[in-house]
Parts: C-alpha cells; structure tokens; sequence
C-alpha cells in the first residue's frame, strides 16, 4: 500500500514533520517493500490553501493513507473526499512513522485534530 508522511526532507531517515499542508515535502512509501520516492512540496509557501493543494497534490500519487502530526479542516475534508485515510499525531523519522502504521498503533483520524491555519504560526484562526 503507498503512504504518505509528512517530511522535513527526502528520506525514510528524515523526522516527521507536524505541519500536513506546510511540510517541507512528502515522502510516498510503499509498505509492502519501503521503496519511496520523495515530492517537494511548494504548496508551503502558499498564503492560503496550503492544506487543500497538498492534499490534492498527495491524492495524485495514488495514496490511500497519509501520516502526519496535524491535519486542519479543509486538508482533512479534501483527504477524505479522495478516499484517503489521515494518522496524526506522528512523530519521529519517516521509517518509524511507517512501521508504526504496518503495526496497527496508528489510528485514522476521523475529523481534523487542529483549527484552520494551524501551520502558519499563530496556532489557529483568531477571532
């Protein structure tokens, strides 16, 4: 099955990053064998919509779950509209992420665990 984990960079040894919409890239594993291959993601800088576009753009790659720390409204709906699971709260490398999954401790996620614009900074909207 291909994952995708939100990355600091483009490896299995690389930590996870907590920001779904904002990670520096995704690394898409197949779990059967741990091939990857790795996508930037410029959607990072994007003022708004970070979360939708990177979770259009992760659909694209034919995954059917994503592991990250934290996945806000709009990312979360545009996943699960794709039919493509979300496990939060990860943390440590890429690999550990993974075989954490293969080993039934992660859970999907069946709702947003973050308010909107939760990766820009400001810990979520303000109103």
């Amino acid at each position: 099955m291909k994952i995708a984990v939100s990355a600091t960079n483009a490896s299995l040894d690389a930590a996870t990053d907590p920001r779904f919409g904002r990670c520096a890239c995704f690394v898409v594993v197949e779990t059967d064998d741990m091939t990857f291959e790795a996508i930037d993601n410029a959607n990072n800088a994007l003022g708004h919509g970070a979360g939708i576009q990177s979770a259009q753009l992760v659909a694209t790659k034919g995954v059917r779950t994503v592991l990250t720390g934290n996945c806000g409204p709009n990312a979360h709906e545009t996943l699960s509209a794709a039919g493509i699971g979300v496990a939060v709260g990860c943390s440590g490398t890429v690999r550990e992420a993974v075989e954490q999954f293969k080993a039934g401790k992660l859970q999907i996620a069946g709702a947003p665990n973050v308010a909107g614009h939760g990766g820009m900074g400001g810990g979520g909207r303000r109103g």
